[in-house]
């Protein structure tokens, strides 16, 4: 009783709107189109891109950036860049190039063509305000000596060089891998600027016998002044054209560069490389949508309200865009997700208006036909709406933690409340001046009246075909002219009786087992999406640079910084032992296992404070291999005593290809271990702020906004058409959403935050064409089951195709665009269409006409009303014998 009073209630509000609409058309048609021109001048006057890619896809609430601080608070990170070695997330400014042989060549036979490109960069000059800069005023500086901060491969490739001039062998110049001893008498580790090393077979030293590439990186002072930032990112563009420059006078090499801005710039390059695809969609949904709401007949026929329908979700974008800057927002390519989803939801509320107005009766007014269809349609149109505001509303709260997500969900809100908006005001006007059109017996396309039947039969063939408006084709039984549209025409014909005959039925079965089977599979075998090169233009620099660094330079994992940050009892055998099992299994650059091969070698005992800190301090920090430890140590005095309040070393772990899912098992291992072993110690990597929790943080959205829409259709099981409208729907939405999920992991689609986005749109495309359909079926009130499904596909069917098919349709051109992102977004919302219609037209026709609701019930209460009537009618005979012939 109460879900009918509420249903009713908002039949008749609806039906009131529409009338308001239709007698002040203008007032609604004026009023948005105002908006959008203002609107619009701030979205070409307050466009800015957002540069800061951290903030933008990284975790923003996760332990690595606390560790970041703490880290950064004990020892500076911007020193500690040429240590904390990470592939493609290193912090500041810097430039970096992979030098690479051709197959089967030798890298290190080329040392001195190598020390040339090197020089290049050194002398490479930078001018800003009139001065020049080099890379001497702007790199990093050592803290021993003040030089700059270079790859110890330059040392290697300089001590080859020598040998060569001084017609010495390479081999004898011994370089060693993953660590090699440099003429100073250091030990460096090489592992990362060293690629495709093959080493000389039995060899106890692990010398190299060749390698491929080289890869070095030239690291620039961050000061946090913007003259410094905007010099440094003048000297990294001058780096790339430089290294591009090289290429072309060094055949014999192939070199790839990367700046900090790189990553960024490739980032946003998927926008203008977008740009011209996406216009090619929009006219390919306007032609579909045209050509979709065109019929024979030339009076019903609407092919200007398709096309003025698609508009209309373009200024309600646009509009949208405008207050998102207005509102100081700025723009990142994952909003170009925006226009499709808008485009999918606002289409559907276009064209099942449109089946509204062919549903009314002819004979009515044209402004009361309108409140019919607003009436018919806007109730289910609100709730859908309302389902799409939940969802991204619940991706825009605090819980989300991928900053990309929230923006994009915020601004899915704004299009969501506008879409609503401009439908039932801009094109619920343009539906009025349409059906006016229409009553007056004007043509759909000419706008010149039609002439009547008798006249156009003096005419050519040609001219009736163009002035026809169905009147041969209707009969004195036909009481719906438009029946004849063609989409209608071929599901009443064609495809209703052929879904529901009782042979295909079972292949349907079999195809859904097929269908869920899968699902399951790829939901089994999801990955989360935390490479940065899923985002990126896929021809771009980066992701060249990202393929050629995994093929050569994965062999170890990124330098995993080891901060103790408290004092520790160094000279303990326990704590000895404690740090040995801690860096077990790693190649560790450490100033303790140094140190304490120092005192082994000297035969030197220090096994207590004084002499561990003293001997320390006094001999081994002061000879040359050793002085660079004095950055990884703080030491405090406490009048006459010397302590050790914190120090580092690095740790580097064997990987495989897929170093980054390694470099987050290492990171989930250790962390543990620093809660519960007696050394308090925190592990850093840059890297780290961008992989931490990912996965969690980035399904966060969809869990909650599926949640919430599971909440909301649970908490109006009663208040709405009919309990088990909202049952199936649930059955619906989740067989969708688990096989767009499982479908697109077996497509090789990662869980990232574009995936996230199309799965959160997934949830509320599949109740947009679902609800509909669903609620309209049990409600119906026929014999069978079989007959209702098929009044529920003729009614919304056409709707559903017609909305369906212009989407997709629309995604086709998304497929030309050389970007990773764009490729992502195709493959999700290709999937969400799909398995939508699937189940639209195939699966729920058939299922429903297995399980409930029975329609029995309707067929007894029928026939009692039938009887009721005809006891009535033999009373009144009985009564008044001399009116048989009238009743």
């Amino acid at each position: 009783m109460l879900r009918q009073v509420i249903h009713r209630g908002l039949q008749s509000f609806f039906y009131k709107l529409g009338l308001f609409v239709s007698r002040h058309p203008v007032f609604f048609l004026t009023v948005p189109a105002v908006l959008t021109i203002i609107f619009g001048f701030s979205l070409l006057n307050r466009f800015q891109p957002d540069t800061d890619l951290e903030s933008l896809v990284a975790p923003s609430h996760s332990l690595a950036k606390i560790e970041r601080s703490l880290a950064s608070s004990l020892f500076s990170l911007d020193q500690s860049k040429s240590q904390l070695y990470s592939d493609l997330h290193t912090p500041g400014r810097y430039g970096r190039v992979i030098l690479l042989s051709k197959p089967g060549g030798n890298i290190l036979h080329q040392a001195d063509v190598i020390l040339q490109i090197h020089r290049a960069v050194l002398e490479m000059k930078v001018n800003y305000k009139g001065y020049n800069y080099t890379f001497s005023h702007l790199c990093v500086l050592r803290n021993q000596d003040k030089k700059c901060v270079l790859d110890d491969i330059i040392s290697v490739l300089e001590d080859l060089r020598q040998a060569a001039l001084s017609n010495k062998t390479t081999a004898r110049v011994q370089v060693s891998y993953p660590n090699t001893k440099l003429k100073d008498g250091r030990s460096s580790f090489i592992g990362h600027q060293l690629g495709g090393v093959m080493e000389v077979p039995n060899s106890k030293d692990q010398r190299v016998k060749s390698a491929r590439a080289i890869q070095i990186t030239y690291y620039l002072q961050t000061y946090g002044s913007v003259t410094q930032d905007l010099i440094g990112e003048k000297w990294e563009s001058e780096f790339c054209k430089l290294m591009h420059k090289m290429q072309l006078d060094h055949q014999d090499l192939q070199l790839y560069s990367l700046a900090s801005f790189s990553l960024w710039k490739d980032f946003h390059q998927t926008s203008l490389l977008a740009r011209g695809k996406i216009l090619v969609s929009l006219m390919l949904i306007l032609l579909t949508a045209t050509l979709s709401s065109s019929m024979k007949d030339c009076l019903r026929s609407k092919p200007f309200l398709g096309l003025l329908g698609v508009l209309t979700i373009c200024i309600s974008s646009v509009t949208a865009a405008g207050i998102f800057f207005i509102t100081d927002g700025k723009y990142n390519s994952t909003l170009l997700g925006i226009p499709f989803f808008a485009m999918g939801h606002g289409t559907k509320g276009v064209f099942e208006l449109l089946s509204g107005w062919r549903r009314t009766r002819e004979n009515l007014p044209f402004k009361d036909r309108v409140a019919d269809a607003y009436s018919d349609v806007m109730v289910s149109y609100t709730m859908t709406s309302s389902l799409y505001f939940i969802a991204f509303g619940m991706g825009a709260s605090p819980f989300t933690n991928i900053e990309a997500v929230k923006v994009f969900c915020q601004n899915m809100c704004v299009s969501i409340l506008l879409n609503y908006f401009y439908i039932f005001s801009f094109f619920g006007s343009c539906l009025v001046f349409a059906g006016q059109l229409e009553q007056n017996r004007y043509h759909s396309i000419f706008c010149c009246k039609i002439p009547s039947a008798e006249y156009l039969d003096r005419k050519p063939m040609w001219f009736q075909t163009m002035m026809n408006d169905g009147h041969q084709h209707t009969s004195h039984h036909e009481t719906n002219p438009y029946q004849h549209h063609f989409i209608q025409h071929f599901l009443r014909e064609h495809y209703n009786e052929w879904i529901t005959n009782i042979y295909v039925k079972p292949f349907v079965v079999i195809l859904y087992l097929i269908y869920a089977s899968f699902s399951f599979m790829g939901c089994l075998q999801i990955n989360d999406g935390a490479n940065i090169i899923n985002l990126l233009a896929s021809e771009s620099p980066s992701v060249s640079y990202a393929l050629i660094q995994q093929k050569y330079f994965s062999n170890y994992s990124p330098v995993i910084g080891f901060y103790i940050y408290e004092p520790l009892e160094y000279w303990n055998g326990t704590v000895q032992e404690d740090l040995k099992t801690l860096s077990q299994g790693f190649n560790t650059v450490s100033w303790i296992e140094q140190y304490y091969q120092y005192l082994r070698v000297g035969n030197i005992s220090a096994t207590n404070k004084s002499d561990f800190i003293s001997i320390l301090q006094s001999s081994f920090l002061k000879k040359p291999e050793f002085q660079h430890f004095k950055n990884d140590i703080i030491f405090s005095k406490a009048g006459d005593e010397n302590n050790i309040i914190a120090s580092r070393l690095y740790l580097v772990a064997r990987t495989s290809e897929n170093t980054q899912r390694e470099a987050v098992e290492l990171l989930e291992k250790l962390r543990p271990l620093s809660l519960i072993q007696s050394i308090k110690f925190i592990v850093f990597n840059p890297t780290f702020v961008f992989m931490d929790h990912y996965g969690l943080s980035v399904t966060m959205p969809v869990l909650i906004s599926g949640f919430g829409i599971l909440l909301v259709l649970i908490l109006t099981f009663f208040l709405v058409i009919h309990p088990l409208g909202n049952f199936w729907l649930i059955l619906s939405v989740t067989s969708i959403e688990l096989g767009v999920l499982g479908l697109m992991t077996l497509w090789n689609v990662d869980m990232d935050c574009i995936s996230i986005l199309c799965l959160i749109y997934t949830l509320n495309f599949a109740i947009d064409h679902c609800a509909p359909l669903l609620y309209t079926f049990v409600l119906a009130t026929e014999h069978t089951r079989t007959q209702c499904i098929k009044n529920s596909l003729q009614e919304h069917g056409t709707a559903i195709l017609q909305n369906i098919s212009s989407f997709l349709l629309g995604l086709v051109p998304l497929l030309f665009v050389p970007s990773n992102l764009t490729f992502t977004l195709f493959k999700c919302l290709l999937l969400a269409g799909s398995c939508t219609l699937l189940h639209c037209f195939v699966i729920l026709p058939v299922f429903l006409t297995f399980f409930p609701p029975s329609k029995k019930h309707h067929k007894k209460k029928k026939r009692a009303k039938r009887k009721e009537r005809e006891e009535i009618e033999c009373i009144e005979i009985q009564e008044n014998p001399d009116h048989v012939t009238a009743v």
